[in-house]
């Protein structure tokens, strides 16, 4: 199974090859480090990295391909969860 940042075909993206894996992981960790240094739990956690992708949909993506983005988003979101009990 691919992690989500490498199923992504969000048409208004460039190639996400262009973004190296180290950039991602940057990324990703400091996203993360925000949320451990607030003690977020895990719903809270959801609730705001939920709105953030929502927020960026809605100021950056033009209104006839939010659905269609949305729907991508959450494609790639369900497919990119293990369903292995071990975490």
């Amino acid at each position: 199974m691919l992690p989500f940042h490498e199923q992504t075909d969000f048409e208004f993206m460039p190639q996400l090859s262009r973004y190296s894996d180290e950039h991602v992981e940057q990324l990703l960790s400091e996203l993360t480090s925000v949320l451990e240094t607030h003690k977020a739990p895990v719903d809270l956690s959801l609730m705001v990295l939920g709105n953030m992708v929502t927020n960026l949909i809605n100021s950056s993506v033009a209104p006839a391909q939010r659905q269609a983005i949305a729907r991508s988003f959450a494609q790639a979101l369900q497919s990119s969860i293990n369903d292995d009990p071990a975490h």
